[in-house]
């Protein structure tokens, strides 16, 4: 799936990585993106230089054009909005094997540039796993960017993927840690709004941290 895709990318549009040298060489890793419209999680999958475990909105299976395509690759659906213990060991099983996680820490589609505030689960996971996050700032995938290319538009789309970001152990306790977990989750957000122009950082305005 990811070669057709990929071409089906360079067809539509004007496709631009920048930072791949960013991605670490093995080991598990996770990689945090914005997400603005569907564009997103095939764009990042397909153009990843390494096959990477998705995790995408459980309403989303039940779409006609969607659904049958998730199942294919294989990604594991998630519940916005609710407290999934099952999902989040499912996340953590996925980096101990080793293995790249792909999510969006906004925990679904924006549909507009700006970015939302993060969820805490990825600052979960950061909590249990000792393992680098990979900033992921994509740009062009907007929700018109299909019939921009029917027109022959060729949108540029570019997925620019900044440096790894190491946390620090954790070990608060109680609503000290969960107060951790947001604030990680929101570094995180910082990080990609450092790759992006300023019309997508939302509500990290004036927050970003540059990445090379």
């Amino acid at each position: 799936m990811r070669p057709i895709f990929r071409g089906i990318f360079h067809i539509l549009g004007r496709v631009r990585i920048i930072g791949r040298e960013n991605v670490p060489a093995g080991g598990p890793y996770v990689v945090a993106m914005n997400h603005i419209s569907i564009f997103d999680p095939p764009l990042l999958v397909s153009f990843w230089p390494q096959l990477a475990e998705v995790v995408g909105a459980a309403d989303v299976f039940e779409k006609k054009a969607q659904g049958p395509l998730l199942r294919m690759y294989g990604v594991i659906p998630v519940h916005r909005g609710d407290y999934d213990r099952a999902l989040l060991e499912t996340m953590l099983a996925i980096l101990k094997a080793g293995r790249p996680l792909a999510i969006a820490p906004e925990g679904g589609r924006s549909h507009e540039l700006a970015m939302r505030r993060a969820l805490p689960g990825i600052g979960y996971v950061i909590e249990h796993m000792n393992v680098p996050v990979i900033p992921v700032g994509l740009v062009g995938t907007t929700d018109d960017f299909w019939q921009r290319a029917k027109r022959g538009e060729r949108p540029q789309l570019e997925m620019r993927i900044g440096k790894p970001i190491h946390f620090p152990n954790v070990t608060q306790k109680g609503s000290e840690r969960r107060e951790l977990r947001q604030r990680n989750a929101d570094l995180v957000m910082r990080h990609i709004a450092g790759l992006l122009p300023e019309e997508y950082h939302g509500v990290y305005a004036g927050q970003a941290i540059a990445s090379a």
